[in-house]
């Protein structure tokens, strides 16, 4: 789980979602009003609003477009979320059978965390990397 996270308010554009996620290579920003989660913004969010590929809008055109969107607009309201008691396992079940790539970690309303599929995947890295390391056939 990371705990420094980088967030957005409702009423920003997602012209900063987009800069956001550009600089900190991250696919998810948690959406907060008075200090609680209200929403979570995530790549796909942003490349379904953005339609550049359908519209063939050129960088500067897709950055104006996307100013004029509200993160409101486009976040998932209804978020999925951990709290910072579950095991990973818990929080992996959640992951794959909701089939979403992240899990904002709350404690009450307060967010406190963010686990993602990467960290699942370093995590299972640092498992593997003990002696007696498994194969992906015999594992999978």
């Amino acid at each position: 789980m990371r705990s420094e996270l980088m967030t957005l308010a409702a009423d920003e554009h997602l012209s900063m979602a987009d800069d956001l996620m550009r600089l900190g290579r991250i696919r998810h920003i948690p959406v907060l009003s008075h200090g609680r989660l209200v929403g979570i913004v995530t790549q796909r969010d942003l490349f379904r609003a953005a339609m550049s590929a359908v519209l063939g809008f050129r960088p500067a055109a897709e950055r104006e477009w996307l100013s004029k969107i509200r993160v409101a607009e486009v976040m998932t309201k209804d978020v999925v979320t951990a709290r910072r008691d579950w095991t990973v396992r818990q929080a992996v079940d959640v992951m794959l059978e909701r089939r979403i790539g992240c899990l904002p970690v709350v404690d009450g309303d307060q967010l406190i965390g963010l686990l993602s599929e990467t960290d699942c995947l370093r995590l299972l890295g640092r498992l593997l990397s003990a002696p007696g390391k498994a194969s992906v056939a015999a594992d999978a």
